[in-house]
């Protein structure tokens, strides 16, 4: 039903609540929506996948953060809130800000974060951390994730989505390689 076609009540019905269930908990239907987004990237993206275990190799730890951004990308509940938000676009700016800070924005910063320590201890030499984050998810996200959104693709097997992140991370990992001295 979209954003607009869905009613806290029926939200409420749905989740087998009173309306005043989840008034108490959440201030409006923009702030349920917002931890409803946080939540999801939460699970699927969780802040230690962005702070591997110390010795691990930069290219497990960018393997690991990759599948999991695949597989998030892949969610068909993504790919419904994707959507969702394509639907709205122009029409409810509050609205797309709090999709972008609740879930793409907060990626970017964990990634950056990431690439930050990385480059501090040498295995990655990433001039622009931020930038270099958003050619990681581009990457990632690539033309299929376009063809699924718009339904000209189902999303790819594992063993498709393994081979695409293999290949993004070597591509990254070519690209910001530490300087030879």
């Amino acid at each position: 039903r979209g954003y607009d076609g869905t009613s806290v009540e029926a939200i409420a019905q749905s989740a087998n609540v009173s309306k005043l269930t989840v008034y108490s908990h959440f201030a409006d239907k923009e702030t349920l929506f917002e931890a409803a987004v946080t939540e999801c990237c939460a699970q699927m993206l969780p802040h230690g996948l962005f702070e591997p275990a110390p010795g691990l190799p930069v290219k497990d730890a960018l393997t690991g953060i990759g599948r999991a951004f695949v597989d998030l990308m892949m969610d068909e509940r993504a790919i419904a809130l994707h959507r969702v938000m394509v639907a709205q676009a122009g029409q409810d700016r509050r609205l797309a800000e709090i999709f972008f800070s609740a879930g793409p924005r907060a990626s970017l910063l964990e990634m950056e974060s990431f690439l930050r320590a990385a480059n501090a201890e040498g295995s990655l030499r990433v001039d622009v951390p931020a930038r270099a984050a958003e050619h990681f998810f581009s990457l990632l996200k690539g033309v299929r994730h376009l063809r699924v959104l718009v339904g000209l693709s189902a999303p790819p097997p594992a063993a498709e989505r393994e081979a695409h992140v293999a290949e993004v991370v070597a591509f990254f990992l070519r690209a910001y390689a530490p300087r030879q001295d």
